[in-house]
């Protein structure tokens, strides 16, 4: 299939018409504008990138296990760390995407700047060839008002001051005519030239877009890579993380003794008066001190009874 290029595909059959160009730069500004929101775009993003870096961090600093021990601990500890290193990469990544984004404007205000001095020229040719071509219009009208009035002067038998006047008229008509036509066959040259420049141009931002998509996708997936990694590491010493050794660990460190307390036996007594007036004076007591609990009401009468327990 045959390829299409601008500088076949932009013209118009008026002489004066800049429809063609003017849609090619129409283009080339929606592009530009286009560059401009990725650009904007990766800026956000890198915005975005940095906050979470920063509360991340923030969040790898705050206490995690703090009372844990031995191997959990461990582990607990790799993951904070691990958790500060993603933090970190993220910052990276930010940093990134914003050096990508220069890169993106660089090129954006280059080619401003170069399709400026193209453009210049190319409205300067226009100019020219719409005033060239106002002057040829005027010469020709004043040229045919000329023909009339030889007419009419061979009519009135004056015809040699007629004749002289619209041959002088015609060199001025055919004068401009040939400046129109040099000034045509400039503007044809130069407007295929201007059309192969931008269209240059315009695969150099297609290109270039392209690109910096890509690297920018490429930079969020070895982001994920870098992340799995660091959790690997964590997930390596939760494999490292034992329970029965942590349970012995806390047992060694902690323990209070191995021999529970011996059985009670009791022998049954009978409950004398002076008993059950102490029992009274202890509930009565209890009532009055709301504040005293049960466990010290228990405690108090184990004592009243204490004469009649043997512990073996």
């Amino acid at each position: 299939m045959r390829e299409l290029h601008f500088k076949d595909n932009f013209w118009n059959t008026e002489i004066i018409s800049t429809v063609g160009y003017d849609s090619i730069i129409q283009h080339l500004n929606d592009g530009k504008r286009t560059c401009k929101e990725i650009e904007d775009f990766m800026k956000a993003r890198a915005a975005i990138e940095e906050k979470y870096a920063k509360e991340l961090l923030g969040l790898s600093k705050k206490v995690c296990g703090h009372s844990e021990m031995n191997t959990l601990k461990r582990s607990l500890d790799v993951f904070k760390l691990q958790t500060e290193n993603v933090s970190l990469s993220h910052l990276h990544l930010a940093q990134t995407m914003r050096e990508e984004a220069k890169k993106l404007e660089d090129f954006r205000e280059k080619q401003k700047e170069t399709r400026k001095k193209v453009e210049q020229h190319m409205d300067a040719l226009h100019k020219q060839k719409a005033a060239q071509y106002k002057k040829t219009a005027d010469a020709k009208k004043t040229y045919e008002q000329k023909c009339r009035d030889k007419e009419e002067a061979e009519q009135n038998m004056n015809r040699n001051a007629t004749t002289s006047s619209s041959k002088q008229q015609e060199k001025v008509l055919n004068h401009n005519v040939s400046l129109l036509g040099k000034l045509r066959e400039e503007w044809l040259n130069e407007h295929v030239k201007a059309c192969e420049f931008f269209e240059k141009q315009e695969v150099e931002r297609i290109s270039t877009l392209r690109n910096v998509v890509w690297t920018h996708l490429n930079h969020l997936s070895q982001q994920c890579v870098t992340s799995d990694e660091l959790y690997e590491e964590v997930r390596k010493s939760l494999e490292q993380c034992n329970i029965q050794e942590d349970i012995e660990h806390f047992i060694n460190l902690r323990r209070t003794g191995d021999k529970p307390p011996g059985t009670l036996t009791t022998t049954r007594s009978p409950v004398t008066s002076s008993h059950f007036k102490s029992m009274q004076l202890i509930l009565y007591e209890g009532e009055r001190f709301t504040n005293v609990n049960t466990h010290f009401l228990c405690i108090l009468l184990c004592k009243l009874f204490s004469s009649n327990l043997n512990i073996n």
